[in-house]
């Protein structure tokens, strides 16, 4: 529970959480508070420059925030499709690490690949295809203030 279920990078070996917190970390929660208008600012240009400069790119697709809602904009998903960008997802990853873009497979491994539901539930990708296709699809990109 205390490393959020990884083994590794990618792998995950048993049920992990990400809610775990300690009083240093709560005060700092508290603290940046005070620049949360700030931050969301940051992660919104970042959102906005990414989906102008990605909107021409043929099989790369922005997920697109609902901007009726308030947002803090923390994710930039995007999704592969292998055939119409000529790269799978996994290929994009490794050329964006090469060049010190810190992407990650987003929604990777899917819960029910992960133990204890892989061994409780082993035919889950029968039962779940949009899982197994979508996590094959997805990366995360980078954003915050530290992205310019």
């Amino acid at each position: 529970m205390k490393n959020f279920g990884f083994c590794g990078y990618i792998m995950s070996f048993y049920i992990g959480t990400n809610g775990k917190m300690n009083e240093i970390c709560a005060a700092m929660g508290l603290t940046s508070l005070e620049s949360l208008e700030q931050f969301i600012a940051v992660s919104y240009r970042n959102y906005q420059t990414y989906r102008q400069e990605l909107q021409a790119i043929r099989g790369v697709r922005l997920l697109e925030y609902d901007e009726g809602e308030r947002n803090n904009y923390q994710y930039i998903v995007l999704e592969i499709d292998e055939f119409e960008a000529r790269v799978s997802r996994d290929r994009l990853v490794q050329i964006l690490h090469a060049e010190n873009v810190m992407a990650r497979r987003y929604f990777y491994t899917g819960c029910d690949r992960m133990e204890p539901y892989k061994s409780y539930f082993p035919n889950a990708d029968i039962l779940l295809p949009n899982t197994v296709q979508i996590a094959s699809r997805v990366i995360c990109l980078p954003t915050g203030d530290t992205v310019d």
